[in-house]
């Protein structure tokens, strides 16, 4: 049965579950101190994206499902605060205090971004429920694009990007993503996973993403921040939750959500658990880019050909170059044919993903002050298009990750977690065009059928042309005649000709002549099919031979932590708290040398531990001094230090004013480390140990047109290092005119050691005749030191109490220009912004029986011109683009479901967002979300 079939029947299964009473409440939010009332605070049923906002007097009106129910209340520069209602006629007049602007900007604690932390020293940015459902992106994930400070790029539809903050990468190994305090970290191949294995929409509290250098607070790795998804409790959000959402591309997602609690004879609530499923497809964007690859030579003007951004195998090669040879005049550079990505790679795209968790409380007469044992499991399936160095076909790819924790909330927690992973058919289809072509004639075979077809066949008919000059030796010398030839084959009817001998050339060379009997691989037919089924069938290594990846790598993390609210006390508005904590992890690659260099019974196992322990001075409610130190130390590195500080003074109860200091360490990942990896061009190295005697590329080519040792030049280079950053930071929030909210933030940054990589070649020199040579790039250390600014400000307009307008700017600047080639790319635009308006929970009386409200929102994206630096196949500008996204929403309350429309890039702006990627477009869809809360 087809997976979108499966979904189906399992969504309209749970949809059909009974509907249960609706209850409306009503109350009023004032300030705490003052007693004036709030106008646009919010209210939020807990566990559901069911809420409103205060009127202009603070009073609000909301319908849940049901009682007893909790309620959360919120407001820009307050403290929120939890309220459980258990009858209609219950006091619902809240006081919302001022606590929560000197919140804990240095809290290391379990869930790692509390509702607090929304007002820490920290710039972060929130994703909340009703955030989620008024994203007018086709999903959560992609609406993280439209918060400050956020990069987001899609190298396809089911992998996505999040990056902020500068040297962004399709290969995003400096930014930390958790799940409920879990690295989503793959354990082999080195990269966050995005939302591939990642929690299910339905299943998502929040999403908060705290931007900068972050190591201090959240360990290694957090370079350029921490993405921080955090899903539901099954005790507190209880019920089922269905979703069918269907789009353009063929796209179909569905999935569920059911929680429920069980209670023990005295009536208490003692364990829980949740269940989801998820399920997506889609035909994929198709990267199919010709243009030139950004800066080469040739273009589609050459008669011999040119290298294209995704088509792979025609790649320029001096071997090929022939412009200087006499006897082949005319001919020029040449280009092997290559083959489009869009033939090799499996655009259907899917994703399957599930997951089981159990709380139990383990003194239930506690409730939510109950020390809490988590039992978790998820596990991930698909299949999509992830570009790192090259473009890579993630197929049948599976991730499984496993948790157990104990807890007691805002105490302590203590957390094992295990994730592992099977590559299972994925593989390199930029190797797989090289090998593709190899396997039917090697370069130098197709060269010299090429060249042999051009001087016995097409010579001769240029000497049978009109104007062809051939004067020498009488009337001309050879300099004079090169220099008449030269302007004979720029006439336009010459470069005609041009390109129908070299068409005959190229179909020549790709046929079988003398000793190569087999004929070129033409794409859609039973032999290519067979041939590619076969090398990417083949594991990537010196056995097989294939492009195939092996990966059953797996990690091992433990993690602690203990949070003393109270050391200190001297009064009721002043407070010490410190924290302390511990992690260590185990890395288990196994790749069988397709990969990394585990071969012949190496053992590559790795481990870190870290220490930290941090800091809160409250003073007199407007005060706060906070710091932090974390050591880490890698097995295979020395010990490092990430110190932060903040002091956070709010002088009035609706401002804050901040400054902090931050730093950030990155352990080279494995790949930095063990990577022996063949992309066909050359070979890719991990750089434990050093490399010694290197080749430099530039004095290569000097050698092959002198035919001189001497002009050869050698170096080495030295072991790999982490990387390290520093981060200084203000920031100012403030609500004026009681509507509207402004953030600034203003940062500068300083690098070190920067992980790039450098290119040599490896020479076969026997008594000074070169017999050989082998192209590495060898991961390395950059040694200048890089700065970087940036500045960014959000705004918030709340009006005529339903509707909001949005938006935020952001300004970030490589200030180093270096010529050091290790330097990372700063891939990122100079300037960007957005700006949105949307409407929640408007009313509408013409309506008012079946759909009585209706929401909407609307976002218009900026994003300036920039190069894209990535490998030298993928490296190119990307130009300034606009897209539109919106959507409408309403609901029908009377089966408890949600009805969304929208479409991401509304206008159909076809776009780069990352080069050598596809052109993303419109996504139009339309959902359905059912929602049955269980009291």
């Amino acid at each position: 049965m087809r997976l979108q079939q499966l979904l189906f029947i399992l969504c309209c299964t749970f949809v059909s579950v009974g509907l249960s009473a609706q209850v409306t409440l009503k109350g009023k939010i004032v300030d705490g101190t003052s007693g004036e009332d709030l106008i646009g605070a919010s209210v939020l049923a807990k566990g559901t994206t069911t809420g409103t906002v205060t009127d202009f007097n603070g009073d609000w009106e909301l319908t849940v499902s049901g009682l007893p129910t909790i309620l959360q209340f919120s407001y820009i520069g307050y403290s929120p605060t939890e309220v459980e209602v258990t009858s209609v006629d219950q006091n619902l007049k809240i006081k919302l205090g001022d606590d929560a602007i000197t919140t804990e900007t240095v809290e290391v604690v379990g869930q790692r971004i509390s509702d607090k932390q929304r007002q820490a020293a920290l710039t972060v940015e929130t994703l909340d429920a009703i955030a989620i459902k008024q994203t007018p992106a086709a999903n959560f994930y992609d609406g993280l694009g439209s918060l400050k400070d956020v990069d987001l790029t899609a190298a396809s539809l089911g992998f996505k990007i999040v990056n902020t903050r500068g040297f962004n990468s399709t290969n995003p190994v400096r930014s930390l993503q958790t799940i409920d305090g879990v690295d989503n970290q793959s354990p082999g191949l080195n990269f966050s996973l995005g939302n591939f294995l990642g929690a299910s929409e339905l299943d998502v509290n929040r999403v908060n993403l705290v931007v900068g250098a972050s190591s201090a607070f959240y360990g290694p790795n957090a370079f350029n921040g921490v993405i921080a998804l955090e899903t539901k409790d099954p005790f507190l959000q209880q019920g089922l939750s269905a979703q069918i959402k269907v789009a353009e591309r063929s796209l179909f997602e569905g999935g569920f959500r059911y929680a429920q609690a069980f209670k023990n004879k005295e009536g208490q609530e003692w364990i829980a658990y949740k269940a989801n499923l998820f399920g997506f497809r889609a035909n994929d964007w198709v990267a199919d880019n010709f243009d030139p690859v950004f800066e080469t030579e040739f273009g589609p003007e050459n008669p011999g050909g040119y290298d294209a951004v995704n088509r792979y195998g025609d790649e320029g090669s001096s071997a090929f170059d022939y412009r200087g040879l006499r006897i082949l005049p005319g001919i020029g550079q040449i280009f092997r044919e290559g083959y489009k990505e869009e033939d090799l790679v499996d655009y259907d795209s899917e994703n399957l993903k599930a997951g089981l968790a159990v709380h139990i409380r383990l003194q239930p007469d506690k409730s939510l002050e109950s020390t809490e044992l988590l039992l978790a499991s998820n596990y991930s399936t698909g299949t999509t298009v992830y570009q790192g160095d090259n473009r890579f076909s993630l197929r049948n790819i599976q991730f499984y990750q496993h948790r157990i924790e104990l807890r007691n909330r805002d105490n302590f927690f203590i957390r094992a977690y295990a994730t592992h992973e099977d590559a299972g058919d994925s593989y390199d289809p930029y190797f797989t065009a090289i090998q593709l072509q190899d396997s039917f004639k090697t370069d130098g075979d197709w060269a010299a059928d090429y060249t042999s077809y051009w001087q016995g066949t097409i010579v001769p008919r240029f000497n049978q042309l009109d104007g062809y000059p051939n004067c020498f030796p009488r009337n001309c010398t050879i300099s004079e005649r090169d220099q008449l030839r030269n302007e004979f084959f720029q006439r336009p009817e010459i470069q005609s000709l041009l390109a129908e001998y070299h068409a005959e050339a190229r179909t020549f060379a790709q046929g079988p002549n003398g000793l190569n009997t087999l004929d070129y691989f033409q794409p859609g037919t039973d032999r290519f099919n067979a041939a590619v089924d076969d090398i990417t069938s083949r594991i990537g290594n010196d056995g097989e031979g294939g492009t195939r990846f092996f990966d059953r790598s797996a990690l091992y993390h433990l993690h602690g932590e203990k949070k003393f609210n109270n050391v200190w006390a001297p009064n009721e508005d002043s407070r010490l708290e410190l924290t302390v904590g511990a992690n260590g992890r185990l890395y288990t690659p196994n790749s069988q040398g397709s990969i990394l260099l585990d071969t012949a019974g190496r053992n590559i196992d790795t481990y870190e531990v870290g220490a930290y322990g941090g800091g809160t001075l409250h003073l007199n409610n407007r005060y706060k001094i906070s710091s932090s130190l974390r050591l880490d130390k890698n097995q295979n590195f020395d010990l490092l230090v990430s110190p932060a500080a903040s002091f956070v003074f709010t002088p009035t109860q609706t401002t804050t004013a901040r400054i902090s200091f931050s730093s950030a360490i990155r352990n080279p990942t494995l790949s930095d480390q063990y990577l022996f990896y063949n992309v066909g061009r050359a070979i890719l190295l991990g750089n434990l140990d050093g490399v010694n005697d290197l080749t430099t590329v530039e004095s290569l080519t000097t050698f092959t047109n002198t035919g001189n040792t001497d002009d050869l030049e050698t170096f080495d280079v030295a072991p790999i290092r982490p990387e390290q950053v520093r981060t200084l930071e203000a920031g100012y929030r403030t609500t004026l005119f009681e509507k509207l909210y402004v953030d600034a933030t203003y940062y500068y940054s300083f690098y070190e050691d920067f992980i790039g990589f450098n290119l040599g070649v490896d020479l076969d020199n026997v008594g000074g005749l070169i017999t050989g040579a082998q192209a590495f790039r060898v991961a390395a250390n950059a040694s200048d030191r890089v700065t970087t600014q940036g500045f960014s400000i959000g705004t918030n307009y709340y009006f005529g109490k339903y509707y909001s307008f949005n938006g935020n700017y952001s300004w970030n600047k490589l200030n180093t220009a270096s010529d050091d080639p290790i330097i990372p790319a700063f891939n990122t635009p100079e300037h960007k912004y957005n700006l949105g308006i949307s409407g929640r929970n408007v009313p509408l009386p013409f309506l008012s029986g079946s759909i009585p409200e209706f929401g909407f929102s609307v976002n218009y994206k900026w994003v300036d011109g920039f190069i894209f630096e990535g490998s030298p196949q993928f490296t190119g500008f990307i130009e300034a683009y606009g897209m539109l996204d919106a959507q409408v929403n309403f609901e029908v309350p009377s089966i408890n479901t949600t009805i969304k429309l929208g479409a991401s890039n509304l206008l159909d702006n076809e776009v780069f967002q990352v080069y050598g990627g596809p052109r993303i477009g419109r996504l139009a869809y339309i959902s359905a979300t059912y929602q049955l809360d269980r009291r």
